[in-house]
Order: structure tokens, then C-alpha cells, then sequence
């Protein structure tokens, strides 16, 4: 049986705060991206940091690669020699299956390519759907440039009836994170605010549905990728100004949280990611390992919209924070970025400063030192989220006003 971490305690749960000392404001660091990016697109995976062609390329992460460089391009200006938004956007619109009639790949989105630049499918999963649209979403909002935002302009219109096809409430939040960026552009476009509004619906009452006081959640099972169901109704709410949808994101939000949440023998709480080794059955025990980068970043971005969007929900109880919902949720988001630097179970940290990757798990032997394409993109995502937000809020968490007192 796997060792369980320690139960925290309740305060822990709900008042947890990052442990001090406060690690340096972290660098923005692209050479394990660029390593693992050749003139194709981004390598899935790596040994050790060593690109590995056996594996060759999926969408979900050159998607992953197009939003870091729209925000690296945001934050320190667009270059296409220090990160290639043409490359990652090339690979994204070159996977959308544009044959129509009875192929069953028209109008959707591949994964897999090998090495070789062949397709391994005609139709990716419904996740990789939901990614890749949500890309083209954001390159729209945030381009740098003219041409890249009407190319991914032109595929998301084409690609947006399919979203409705979807049928998994994970694959209906990435959709949500795509339309929603789009609508940030062109925000009475009637067609999007449409499709916005069914699949928040769909999303709100598949939850609605299932939820319970105590087991908050979309099925029995807590899986994978978990912060964005709720992140996504917390966009949604925002949004359409559905107090509903805002209430039910924080409230799941916090909630997963409050289920990672583990202690250092001297009492510090930390994160602890639910592991991929048996997950986070209802009325079961989470599994402690194997912890992936990807819970942890997805942590980070949920929790600075949530600080972004505290505000608008008048129901929201953030007593915990002596009545500042802001510092509440900016203090998760800290906490659960520092799971990379070492306050974990293990005390080990993810991040590589000798390449500057991310190593790909947390095993309960140690880190798996391999440093692939998504746990370098979790890591570089959270910092850029921290850096966006800091830069949007005047310094506030690179001042120190997120540390402990």
C-alpha cells in the first residue's frame, strides 16, 4: 500500500498559507521549451532533458506552447527567435481536419503526429478538441500580431460548431476557456456568446446534478486536470454575470483544495497533489503519488482568476482571510506554485534551474527526472499567470504582500 501524506489540520484547511521563508519572485526561463521545439513543433517528451523523437507530437501541447508564448509575448514583447508563435499556431491549424462530407474527421481536431510528420489519427480526443480550440480562443484575444490573430480566427469559426459536440464536462471547460478568450475580442459575437451559454449550462448542470455538500464534484472520481471544471465556471460567471456559476466555482475551488492540502512535521501546510496512482475516489483514500506538474499549474491559474473575480460573488465567504477575498485566493495561488520549488511531500523540487525544465512527476521514490513538454509548459504557464497577475495588480505579489506575515 502507498504511504498517505498527513492529514492536515483544520485550520490548515482553512487558512492554508505558504511556509516561510518566501521563495525569490521567480525568472521567466524558456530554454527547456526551446530545446524541445525543432521546426515542427514541440517534442512530447524528453529523457532526462533530452528531447525524445520515439514519441513525437501532440496537439495539447503545442496548444499549451502557443498560450505560454502569448503570454511571454505580452509580458516582454513578441520574437519570434526566442519563442515561435507561428510554429505552435502552424501545428494547431495544421491538425484541424477541414475534409467535410461522411469523413468522420471533418471539422475536428488530430493529436498524435510521429516523428516522421505523420498523423497516428484522424480524430483526437475530446480533451485535445477542447485544448486546441481553447488556443485558438486566446491567440485571437492576444495576439501580437494581425496575421497570427486572423488565421486563428478563421479555424476557431470553423471549429466552433464541433464544440457542441463534445460530451465530457472537462472537454466542455477547455471549450469554454476558448470561446471566452474569443468573446474578450469580439465581445457581441452572437454565434460564440451562444455556444458560451450552452456549454456553461451543460457544465453548471452536469455539476448541479451530481454535487453534494460534501463531494462537490462532476462524478465519483476526481481525476486529472482538476481546477478547470471550476476555473471554467468562474469565466463563465464572470461573463454572463450568472452569480450561480461563480458561486459554484469558488465553492468547488476551494473545496479541491481543501482535499491537497498536507502538513510539514513542523506544521506548515503545503500542497499535495492528488496523484495519478488510484486518484481521489469518493469515499476513498487520494492517492499520494504519482503527482503530475499539470494539478499544480492548473491550481495556480483558477486560484488568481478566483482572486481576479472574488469580488462579484456576494455569497463567497472569505472570512478565513479577515474578510479580503483577494489575499485569500492569491495566497493559494502562491502556495500551490512553491509545490514546484520544493514544499511538497517530498521536499524536493520540480523545477530544474540547470535547464530550466520541470521535472515531469513526483513519484514516492522521488522526482522523475525526466522534463517533457507539458510539465515545462505547467511550470513556465505558472510563472507567466504570476507574473500577468503581478503586473496587473502593481506588484502586489512581488512585493511580498502574498507571503506570510
Amino acid at each position: 500500500m502507498t504511504a498517505q501524506p498527513p492529514s492536515p489540520s483544520p485550520d490548515a484547511v482553512m487558512n492554508p498559507v505558504p511556509a516561510a521563508p518566501t521563495p525569490a519572485w521567480p525568472q521567466i526561463d524558456l530554454r527547456q521549451l526551446q530545446r524541445l521545439t525543432d521546426d515542427t513543433g514541440l517534442f512530447q517528451h524528453a529523457r532526462y532533458a533530452t528531447p525524445d523523437p520515439n514519441h513525437g507530437y501532440c496537439i495539447d501541447d503545442n496548444a499549451r506552447g502557443l498560450i505560454a508564448g502569448l503570454r511571454h509575448a505580452a509580458l516582454e514583447g513578441h520574437d519570434e527567435t526566442v519563442v515561435s508563435l507561428h510554429r505552435y499556431l502552424m501545428f494547431v491549424v495544421y491538425a484541424f481536419n477541414q475534409r467535410g462530407g461522411e469523413d468522420p474527421g471533418g471539422g475536428r481536431f488530430r493529436n498524435f503526429m510521429g516523428y516522421d510528420r505523420r498523423w497516428l489519427e484522424d480524430v483526437g480526443s475530446e480533451d485535445s478538441q477542447g485544448r486546441a480550440f481553447w488556443s485558438l480562443g486566446e491567440t485571437v484575444a492576444h495576439a501580437p500580431t494581425p496575421n497570427l490573430r486572423d488565421l486563428a480566427a478563421d479555424v476557431y469559426r470553423r471549429a466552433l460548431p464541433g464544440m457542441l459536440e463534445l460530451r465530457h464536462f472537462r472537454s466542455w471547460a477547455f471549450a469554454l476557456f476558448g470561446v471566452q478568450r474569443y468573446l474578450l475580442h469580439e465581445p457581441q459575437h452572437g454565434i460564440s456568446r451562444q455556444v458560451l451559454g450552452k456549454l456553461a449550462s451543460w457544465l453548471f448542470e452536469a455539476w448541479e446534478r451530481h454535487a453534494g455538500d460534501d463531494w462537490p464534484w462532476w462524478e465519483d472520481i476526481v481525476t486529472y486536470d482538476n481546477a478547470k471544471p471550476p476555473h471554467a465556471l468562474l469565466l463563465a460567471g464572470q461573463t454572463l454575470g450568472h452569480a450561480d456559476y461563480l458561486r459554484a466555482g469558488f465553492t468547488t475551488l476551494r473545496w479541491l483544495i481543501a482535499q491537497q492540502m498536507s502538513e510539514n512535521l513542523d506544521g506548515q501546510p503545503h500542497l499535495s497533489v492528488i496523484g495519478n496512482d488510484g486518484w481521489l475516489p469518493r469515499d476513498g483514500t487520494r492517492a499520494a503519488f504519482d503527482q503530475q506538474p499539470l494539478e499544480a499549474y492548473a491550481l495556480v491559474d483558477a486560484c488568481l482568476d478566483a482572486a481576479r473575480f472574488a469580488e462579484l460573488d456576494t455569497t463567497f465567504d472569505p472570512a478565513a482571510e479577515n474578510g479580503n477575498a483577494r489575499d485569500f485566493w492569491e495566497r493559494q495561488a502562491w502556495m500551490c506554485f512553491t509545490w514546484f520549488l520544493g514544499r511538497n511531500d517530498l521536499n524536493e523540487p520540480l523545477h530544474d534551474p540547470v535547464t530550466g525544465g520541470c521535472r515531469d512527476g513526483l513519484h514516492a521514490d522521488g522526482t522523475n527526472r525526466n522534463q517533457g513538454a507539458e510539465s515545462t509548459l505547467a511550470y513556465l504557464l505558472s510563472v507567466l499567470e504570476l507574473r500577468t497577475y503581478d503586473a496587473e495588480v502593481e506588484g502586489r505579489m512581488s512585493d511580498g504582500l502574498v507571503s506570510p506575515d
